[in-house]
């Protein structure tokens, strides 16, 4: 009987647990799909995977060559968004709470090309992550939090919340909708809902 009752308690605090693990992975995940980005349990963002299967919305450039040789960023930025915050933001013309943007830095390559001379992509240096959370960052400008995985490699695994100044201010003060510079992504300015 004492056997038999602590098997019981046994497999109530496995599924106590199953629930609460559960409950973790799809805080980060959009209705019925794979968990979008993955948190530690201390807050930390996981470097994330799959996001180039996403929508592309465009690849702004900020050379040293045009900007003094000293360009605070001075890659390709390749920009990604999930497909449901997509979808949403065709429908609406807003990002949708749990909107993931991935930023892929990309080294300028070489300038000159069977097409002609110019700025060609060369290899993969960075990436920084934008997510609209309003339960996780309740308390960042526009539920808006910002995380960077190095600007040149190897990126690091995990990243921690980047201080609202370093990132929210710009996007506050420069973007054009919602802290995200849609005026530089022509996928974004093409999908959004025309006014009548």
């Amino acid at each position: 009987m004492l056997r038999t009752l602590r098997s019981r308690v046994i497999a109530g605090v496995a599924v106590l647990i199953g629930i609460a693990g559960l409950s973790f992975v799809l805080a980060a995940q959009p209705q019925g799909g794979a968990a979008l980005v993955e948190f530690t349990a201390d807050g930390k963002l996981k470097l994330p995977t799959g996001y180039r299967e996403w929508v592309y919305v465009g690849t702004p450039l900020t050379p040293n060559d045009l900007n003094g040789g000293e360009a605070p960023f001075p890659e390709f930025h390749a920009v990604y968004i999930d497909r449901e915050s997509f979808t949403h933001f065709k429908k609406t013309g807003e990002f949708r709470d749990g909107t993931v943007l991935v930023k892929d830095l990309v080294g300028v390559g070489t300038k000159e090309a069977p097409s002609g001379k110019g700025y060609f992509m060369g290899d993969f240096n960075g990436m920084d992550v934008s997510i609209k959370d309003s339960k996780r960052f309740k308390d960042e400008p526009g539920k808006w939090g910002y995380f960077t995985f190095g600007h040149k490699p190897p990126l690091r695994k995990e990243a921690v919340m980047n201080n609202a100044a370093a990132c929210n201010a710009c996007h506050q003060n420069n973007a054009t909708l919602d802290w995200v510079f849609t005026k530089y992504y022509p996928v974004l300015r093409d999908a959004a809902p025309k006014s009548k």
